[in-house]
Formats: C-alpha cells, sequence, structure tokens
C-alpha cells in the first residue's frame, strides 16, 4: 500500500523539461504570427491604393477652401439679385428690396376712438360689463381684453402690409390712448419706432378737413365703385360689431361726413356678415390699389372661413343645387 501511494504522488523526472519546451514553442509560434502580421503590413501598396490615400487626404487639406468658395459664390448670386432688382445698386443695405415702389396720396385712417365701449365696470352684483353693452353680454373681464388685444394684433397686421406694399397709403391712428396704448406699450414697446405711420392722440376731425373724410362701414346704403387717392377713408377700429351693429355708420352721419361701403356683394357671396376685420378693409384697399380690380383685391385677401366664392359661381351652384333637388323629389314621386 505504501509502495503504491508513493508511486501516484512522485513525479516524473522529466516532467518540468517537457512542460518548458512546450512553453517555448508557443511563445516562438506566437513570434512567427506576429511577424507574418508585420510582413502584410510591409508588403508595398497598389498604385491605385497610393492615388486613393492621396486623394483622401487633399480632399481633407481643401475642405475649408472649398468652404470659402460656397460662401463667395452665395454672396456674389445674393448681388446679383440685388442689382437686378435696383439697377442703381442703391440701397444694398436695407433689409427689405422694395421695387417699384410709388406711394400713393390716399390716406387711410384707423379710427381708435371706440376704448370706451371696452372699457371695464363692475357692478355692486360683482359682474363686470363692457360699457355700453347690456349686462348679459360680457361675463367677465377676459372679453374685452382679449377685444383690444386683436385689435392691436391687426393694427400690427395693416403696418407690416403697408410697409411692403407697391403703392404704401398714408396711414394713420387717430384717438390713440386708453387700453390700446397701455397693450402696446406692454406688449409690443417697438410701435414708438415705426415708420411711415402718424400715430396721434387727436381725433380724425382734427387732422383732416370734414370734406376730405369719408368712413367705410357696411351699413351705408352708398357703395364704392372706385378710391379716389386724395380721399382720407377712415375704418373702424371695433373689434366685435355684432354687439355695436350700425355705430359707425350712424358716428359718420352725426359728423357729417361722407360714408360708403366697399362693393363687396358686388362681386362675392359669403356665408356670413359683409363686416370684415380692420386688416381685411386696409389689406383690400392696399391689393385694389396694386390690383385695379375690386374681384381680385377680394379674393386675395378674403379668409376661406368667410366663404367667399365670387357671385356668378354662387348663383350658378344654387341653381344646380335647386335643380338636383327638383330631380330627387321627381324620383321620389315615380317611386311612391
Amino acid at each position: 500500500m505504501s509502495s503504491g501511494t508513493a508511486t501516484e504522488n512522485t513525479m516524473p523526472p522529466d516532467a518540468p523539461e517537457v512542460e518548458g519546451k512546450v512553453k517555448s514553442c508557443d511563445r516562438q509560434v506566437e513570434r512567427q504570427e506576429e511577424g507574418t502580421d508585420k510582413a502584410e503590413c510591409l508588403e508595398p501598396m497598389s498604385k491605385r491604393q497610393r492615388k486613393k490615400l492621396l486623394k483622401q487626404k487633399q480632399w481633407e487639406e481643401q475642405k475649408d477652401l472649398r468652404r470659402q468658395k460656397r460662401k463667395e459664390k452665395r454672396q456674389k448670386r445674393k448681388l446679383e439679385r440685388q442689382s437686378k432688382s435696383d439697377p442703381s445698386n442703391e440701397g444694398n443695405d436695407r433689409k427689405r428690396m422694395r421695387r417699384d415702389v410709388v406711394p400713393s396720396t390716399l390716406r387711410l385712417i384707423v379710427d381708435c376712438s371706440f376704448d370706451d365701449l371696452m372699457v371695464l365696470k363692475l357692478l355692486a352684483h360683482g359682474k363686470a360689463f363692457c360699457g355700453g353693452l347690456s349686462e348679459g353680454l360680457c361675463k367677465n373681464k377676459l372679453c374685452c381684453i382679449q377685444d383690444v388685444k386683436k385689435l392691436h394684433k391687426q393694427i400690427q397686421r395693416c403696418y407690416a402690409e403697408n410697409r411692403k406694399a407697391f403703392h404704401p397709403v398714408q396711414f394713420y391712428l387717430t384717438s390713440h390712448g386708453g387700453q390700446l396704448k397701455s397693450n402696446m406699450n406692454e406688449n409690443d414697446k417697438g410701435w414708438v419706432n415705426w415708420k411711415d405711420i402718424q400715430i396721434r392722440t387727436e381725433h380724425y376731425s382734427e387732422l383732416i378737413k370734414k370734406e376730405d373724410l369719408v368712413y367705410l362701414t357696411s351699413d351705408s346704403p352708398d357703395v364704392l365703385s372706385e378710391l379716389d387717392e386724395r380721399k382720407a377713408y377712415v375704418i373702424g377700429g371695433l373689434v366685435d360689431h355684432n354687439h355695436h351693429k350700425g355705430i359707425t355708420y350712424k358716428k359718420a352721419v352725426e359728423q357729417g361726413i361722407g360714408h360708403a361701403q366697399l362693393p363687396l356683394g358686388n362681386f362675392v357671396k359669403m356665408n356670413s356678415r359683409k363686416v370684415l376685420a380692420v386688416n381685411h378693409v386696409f389689406e383690400i384697399i392696399l391689393a385694389y390699389l396694386e390690383k385695379r380690380d375690386w374681384k381680385e383685391a377680394f379674393f386675395s385677401v378674403l379668409p376661406q372661413r368667410k366663404g367667399a366664392v365670387p357671385l356668378g359661381e354662387a348663383n350658378d351652384s344654387s341653381q344646380r343645387a335647386l335643380s338636383e333637388k327638383e330631380d330627387l323629389s321627381y324620383e321620389l314621386q315615380i317611386i311612391l
């Protein structure tokens, strides 16, 4: 038993030597593999590969140069466009190029004297309502505040459109003050720097001769056939005309000044009343001064929500609908 155990635990005398030989062989194989890799890396590149690498290097080096050339090309195109739009090459530093601009002598006034109709009062029982309105029409202060903000936005639109028009009008903002002025100071402080506009606290009757004034109101029985550029046309700065029907017409009659409505009914069929927003009236007049065509002016400005269609087409569509209705009625009679 003891001899057998001794035999199992005793290592052969040549075992370390064999193990060392194995490790030595492994290192030789690894060195050979590394040498093979280095040899593969040091193999000479083909002519095509060298050309490819050279091109890639040149492309990277010339990246900034290409960027500069693109920039110069864009600048050149910009200068060419400006020189075409303005042959005298003056005013290239302006933000917006305006060619063929011929200012009109027509005066267009937005009357802001309705601020008292948008003044909020508080009743004893706590309900807020607008001056001149019945108690139930305005339940909270947001109603009139929204009207003032809408009027401000419409005036902004008028100003922007007039600045880029081909025939800009002489733009007046009269009776400026109250809530409108406060809202403009709060939300658009840049209005004090507006150009090509007269913003006045006076009423328009203090600034312009009575015989030159024409109040534009949809309630007037008189319809404009064309614009007289010697006149001063007044647009009522009132947002919600439904609460104050006929107020602008009544005002014009009381002041003894001229009044008229745009010839909307001669060219357009609408789903709603013929009362337009301040900026829509303003833009229609600008469009007419450019196109000299009422129909084109109306349909270039009127929003789709008004459901406006040319008058002739509206009659044709109604006749077709009536005819279809009669045909259907006849068919039903035959079936029955």
